[in-house]
């Protein structure tokens, strides 16, 4: 537990002491976020010239604060079971953070340097999703931990993925063999980068839901530790047969601290973006998150008001493309009720509520599973 605060507290204060900083770097060098003025949003007023790319901080104070993590586990008990040396469970999340950011962030650096909202053209988005997907799955599918007990023992040969689809834990009819594990792991984060970055049009929206989607899987895989297959002092026969469980927990909390610092001067007014290097890295994380976890079908309630952000541009383009018409003002959904009058405070602190009830329900569902199986 002691390193799982330690990385969120480092990743806090890194991201809330960087943030400042990255605006005056960004601002400086004209990295201003491109504005169409033509949507009649109110949100859009006043916002022309604002900075972006500010995900790069909180995905940089993500890495700094698991170096630091891993410092704080140096010093735990030997009788702890602790993953002390860095793991493919580290790889895997923190590189599906870092590269579906280096995606956004090509997309980003088009958006300034054209001087229009058209960066990265969809096809090329679409394939460095797909190529971020592929590449992490077929590590977190192929490369089996090899931990051993005291006495020498292998004590967990779990991947990072699972070759089952999971709800609350692997479903065992639901074997897909590794190859479709893959496939549904790109789509997986296919969808929560979009998810993420559709959310990301209001001034702390994406970040606000992100932190209790993060913190939810910070309080699973943890919960998970603590009830971990691959502990010898853990005597009951119900347990987690995940892999590197505390390494999941401590990245997730880092990058909820890191989001918490970064919000601070992204909330209304915002004085930074975290513009799509934000929004696919944070998206890249919580699809590994959901796959690492064991809760795959779980991610969809977790990240419910994601979900519902993307259907609402799914219906927007079916119902047009098949009647002329429009269901909703303007899509993503929080430009509707703009356009419906409300504020841009209003907007996001009900969709907030509306991410915090999806996470509770998910939160309900993982417990009373275990609580299930327990009696």
């Amino acid at each position: 537990m002691r390193a799982v605060i330690v990385a969120i507290g480092v990743a806090f204060l890194v991201s809330l002491l960087c943030t400042p900083i990255a605006i005056k770097v960004f601002a400086r060098l004209k990295a201003g976020q491109p504005i169409r003025s033509n949507l009649g949003l109110a949100s859009n007023e006043g916002k022309k010239g604002t900075p972006t790319m500010g995900g790069v901080v909180f995905i940089l104070a993500t890495v700094i604060a698991y170096v630091a993590g891993h410092l704080a586990l140096t010093t735990l008990p030997d009788a702890q079971i602790a993953q002390v040396e860095p793991t493919i469970t580290a790889l895997v999340l923190l590189g599906l953070m870092v590269f579906s950011g280096a995606v956004g962030f090509i997309d980003d650096f088009l958006k300034v340097r054209k001087r229009h909202s058209g960066g990265l053209n969809k096809r090329g988005k679409l394939l460095g999703q797909i190529l971020v997907g592929a590449v992490f799955g077929v590590v977190a599918l192929y490369f089996p931990s090899t931990m051993t007990d005291a006495s020498g023992a292998e004590t967990n040969t779990e991947t990072v993925g699972s070759t089952t689809l999971s709800f609350i834990r692997d479903i065992p009819a639901l074997d897909v063999t590794k190859i479709g594990a893959v496939v549904i792991f790109i789509f997986v984060v296919m969808a929560a980068t979009n998810g993420v970055n559709l959310t990301d049009g209001l001034d702390g929206l994406a970040t606000g839901a992100s932190v209790m989607v993060l913190a939810a899987y910070a309080l699973i895989a943890f919960w998970q530790y603590r009830h971990w297959c691959a502990d010898p002092n853990y005597t009951q026969d119900y347990c987690y047969a995940v892999r590197d469980p505390l390494e999941i927990a401590l990245i997730a909390g880092a990058a909820a601290g890191a989001c918490v610092g970064f919000l601070w001067w992204n909330t209304s007014p915002a004085r930074i973006f975290m513009g799509d290097t934000g929004a696919l890295g944070l998206g890249g994380l919580i699809a590994g998150m959901a796959m690492s976890t064991r809760t795959i079908l779980l991610l969809p309630i977790i990240g419910g008001l994601f979900v519902i952000i993307t259907m609402s541009v799914v219906i927007q383009i079916i119902s047009f493309r098949t009647t002329g018409k429009r269901v909703f003002r303007m899509s993503p959904l929080q430009h509707h009720f703009e356009l419906a009058g409300w504020s841009e405070v209003n907007i996001v602190v009900r969709f907030w509520i509306i991410a915090g009830i999806g996470v509770a329900i998910a939160l309900g569902l993982f417990y009373s599973e275990f609580l299930a199986n327990m009696t």
